[in-house]
């Protein structure tokens, strides 16, 4: 993480300031293509078209590329909670399958890691203390959670009881890393700025082409590079779970601890 530079910043402000300078570039362009204009002649015209054909489908093949593996990290992200949640749910009915008292203290202190699991999820990212003060708690949580299976199992060391339950633990605590990890997973920033760098000189050679001839359509250029502006902001906020407007589904976590009733258990 220390080394992404751009995950730093709002994701508006990245999109916007990218918009900024494809204008501009566009605008130097159309300068130079007018600069030239007498000079050119109508094959100068056609191979202009032809470069600028070719690079917009560069820029389509990458913007392509780059969304999908962007969708691709977001939807790992959101299998991951679903795995993490039916891992848990696991747990929870297996411990009926521990010795008094323990059976009743796993169930509790389950409930209370789920809690902790969606606050995590509904932190602010910007809130570094709180974040690392719910990951503490979160570890110290399935420490406890892992001593009463142990305390279950020397009192009943059998595999089919509270072997299952340890069992159950052990993939509950692999989803949580596994979670962890996919949260930290990115899109390369160097794909993104091979994106930003085709997109501008897209715009510098569109402004281009339109210098070397009679008029300009400005509106009609803008508004393709608002729009795919708008779709790197989708790429932008997908990479980005915990900051964006597109955030990861936690409405299984939410099932789970609304299905469960802390009175169920004596």
């Amino acid at each position: 993480m220390e080394t992404e530079f751009m995950y730093n910043f709002n994701s508006v402000l990245i999109v916007a300031v990218l918009f900024g300078l494809i204008l501009i570039a566009e605008e130097v362009g159309y300068r130079v293509g007018r600069y030239y204009q007498r000079k050119s002649d109508k094959d100068v015209k056609v191979q202009t078209n032809t470069i600028q054909a070719g690079t917009l489908g560069l820029l389509a093949l990458i913007l392509g590329f780059t969304f999908n593996l962007a969708l691709q990290r977001y939807n790992n992200r959101s299998q991951a909670v679903i795995n993490e949640a039916n891992a848990i749910g696991t747990a929870l009915m297996r411990t009926n399958l521990l010795p008094t008292p323990h059976d009743s203290v796993a169930h509790a202190l389950l409930l209370q890691y789920i809690d902790l699991r969606l606050a995590v999820s509904n932190s602010a990212y910007a809130d570094v203390t709180e974040q690392k003060a719910l990951a503490t708690e979160t570890e110290d949580m399935q420490q406890s959670i892992w001593e009463q299976g142990v305390k279950a199992a020397r009192i009943d060391p059998n595999p089919v009881t509270t072997g299952f339950f340890i069992s159950s633990l052990n993939q509950m605590i692999d989803t949580h890393s596994e979670r962890n990890a996919l949260l930290a997973m990115h899109v390369p920033e160097v794909i993104l700025y091979l994106l930003f760098v085709v997109f501008i000189m897209s715009g510098a050679l569109i402004g281009y082409g339109s210098g070397l001839g009679q008029k300009r359509s400005n509106l009609p250029s803008a508004l393709m590079s608002f729009l795919i502006c708008l779709v790197v902001f989708i790429i932008i906020d997908l990479d980005r779970p915990k900051r964006g407007i597109i955030k990861v589904d936690q409405r299984t976590m939410e099932q789970l601890r609304s299905d469960e009733k802390p009175e169920e258990k004596p």
